[in-house]
């Protein structure tokens, strides 16, 4: 069987959740450890590597093809790497064979990315998000919302995504998110101001820069960041362009002067006649600069967004405050 892709030497796969490990139990000793390294590759390479977490997921799918764990790993490495297809196979397989619902709102996302937003709204509708976490929860609103943008129903996807979490003052994963989802279906209805707002509150909620928030409110200042290519290309013709290094231009001018004749040998020149008097004009009076005070700043008042209202949103019913996480955090 092939090995697959090297594993970092300071892993033992003792590194997984004691869960995940019971679920390898059931492989053969060495087919288990093996599954287990490249679980914890695909762990630590998933968000900055997801093409080779994909590889060390398909490697350890290949030593346990029916474990659950193994094949929920793989089709969120799928996921990440825009494998939408195989992806939605993967988890479909996964929950089938432990029934967890955990990863449904992906795999609404993976019907939309497949071109069926009808789809995900049905699965948003669905008696499976009750079993969600909250986290859960409002990670299938997203999508819902994302759903009604696809089938042109924008201000029905600002409606989703109106909801107590989207208020909570408490820091959440999901935080960011949410705000910044809300933002940009509020700019996509035209309400620039509000959008600007909540695209300010997804920033100071994303301290890591997980979301475009702070791009986004950047252009709607008008504020333009260019790539470091290019403002290097910049700098080197402006340094390139210094006063000291320029040449000395030449103008040829052709100046026509008047020659004036000389006065007749022995005759006296005519003495200069007398110039008259020029009165000294009267200074004008100086113009008083009129200053016009600024004009206040207008304020911009932002309506608090209300409570979901369930005839524009098929999931509102199915939303609570249980806790959750994922097994995946802290790998």
């Amino acid at each position: 069987m092939p090995a697959g892709p090297a594993v970092a030497p300071d892993v033992t796969g003792e590194e997984l959740d004691k869960a995940v490990v019971r679920e390898l139990s059931t492989l053969r000793a060495e087919a288990a450890e093996s599954a287990a390294k490249h679980l914890v590759m695909v762990a630590r390479l998933l968000d900055e590597e997801p093409d080779l977490a994909y590889a060390h997921a398909e490697a350890a799918r290949k030593h346990g093809p029916r474990v659950a764990v193994i094949r929920e790993a793989f089709g969120i490495a799928a996921y990440r790497c825009e494998k939408y297809a195989e992806a939605l196979a993967e988890l479909r397989a996964a929950r089938r064979i432990s029934g967890d619902q955990e990863h449904w709102p992906m795999m609404a996302d993976c019907e939309r990315a497949l071109g069926r937003p009808e789809k995900a709204l049905q699965m948003a509708a669905a008696p499976e998000v009750a079993k969600l976490s909250k986290a859960g929860k409002v990670e299938m609103r997203i999508v819902a919302a994302g759903a009604r943008s696809d089938l042109g129903q924008l201000e029905a996807a600002v409606v989703t995504l109106q909801s107590p979490e989207l208020t909570d003052p408490r820091p959440s994963d999901w935080s960011a998110r949410l705000k910044f989802a809300y933002a940009a279906a509020l700019e996509a209805v035209g309400r620039e101001d509000e959008a600007r707002v909540w695209y300010g509150r997804a920033a100071a909620a994303d301290p890591d820069g997980l979301t475009d928030a702070a791009e986004r409110l950047a252009e709607l200042d008008g504020i333009v960041f260019l790539p470091d290519e290019e403002g290097a290309e910049f700098a080197a013709e402006v340094g390139d362009a210094e006063v000291g290094d320029a040449e000395p231009v030449v103008v040829d001018v052709e100046v026509e002067l008047e020659v004036v004749g000389e006065a007749p040998v022995g005759q006296p020149e005519p003495e200069p006649e007398p110039l008259a008097a020029t009165p000294e004009p009267e200074p004008e009076p100086e113009p008083v600069a009129v200053v016009e005070e600024p004009p206040a700043p207008a304020q911009v008042e932002v309506e608090e967004p209300p409570a979901a209202d369930a005839e524009f949103s098929q999931i509102a019913l199915f939303f609570s405050d249980d806790g959750g996480g994922s097994r995946w955090e802290g790998v």
